[in-house]
């Protein structure tokens, strides 16, 4: 119940918008439980990185691991983080797309966790769009991390976008980018739809 109320607000305000305090009043629970809990600031971010970790495996990872390997999955991937963002999974759209900016260039342990969670997912992008290649549905010559580069900008653009001025047909213009960037590499025009 903490971890979900904090990492809410962090999405929102930061993970510098928690405060121990704040999530006691909120969820009526004593401070000293809470603190107790986490024993620090430092620990409860973490912490709520953590949980938005677990959170965002339910929503996106976990769901496309269910898709056959090939350039489908690798799209299906693409769309469930754009409905995980559209959606408001979270109510401040991607939670790492905000704390990443928060922390950047803040050196730490906070900051290397949420280091590693942008790194993970930019592996698991890849892996899956290297895994369709092997499988034959990619061309041989695609450049994977170019590739994932320009995907990933296409989601998180649609997502600071649209927490910015509250467009959501933003998800439409970038899942109609993402295809059409799928379609300069699938070895067979059939293994994607035509259109969003």
């Amino acid at each position: 119940m903490i971890l979900r109320r904090s990492v809410d607000i962090a999405s929102v305000e930061g993970l510098e918008g928690l405060s121990l305090g704040r999530l006691a009043t909120e969820l009526k629970l004593s401070k000293s439980g809470v603190f107790s809990l986490f024993g620090s600031m430092e620990e409860l971010q973490l912490a709520t990185v953590r949980a938005a970790i677990t959170v965002f495996l339910e929503h996106v990872v976990v769901p496309a691991r269910r898709t056959p390997v090939g350039a489908a999955r690798l799209h299906g991937l693409c769309e469930r983080w754009l409905a995980y963002s559209r959606d408001r999974v979270f109510p401040g759209g991607c939670f790492f797309y905000s704390v990443s900016a928060e922390f950047d260039a803040r050196p730490g342990p906070v900051r290397d966790t949420v280091a590693a969670a942008q790194v993970n997912w930019r592996t698991f992008v890849e892996q899956t769009a290297e895994e369709a290649r092997v499988a034959g549905e990619l061309r041989p010559d695609t450049d994977i991390p170019q590739l994932v580069f320009e995907l990933i900008a296409f989601m998180e653009t649609a997502n600071g976008e649209s927490m910015l001025s509250g467009d959501t047909a933003v998800y439409g213009r970038a899942s109609t980018a993402i295809l059409a960037r799928l379609h300069t590499v699938v070895t067979d025009p059939s293994l994607l739809p035509d259109a969003p």
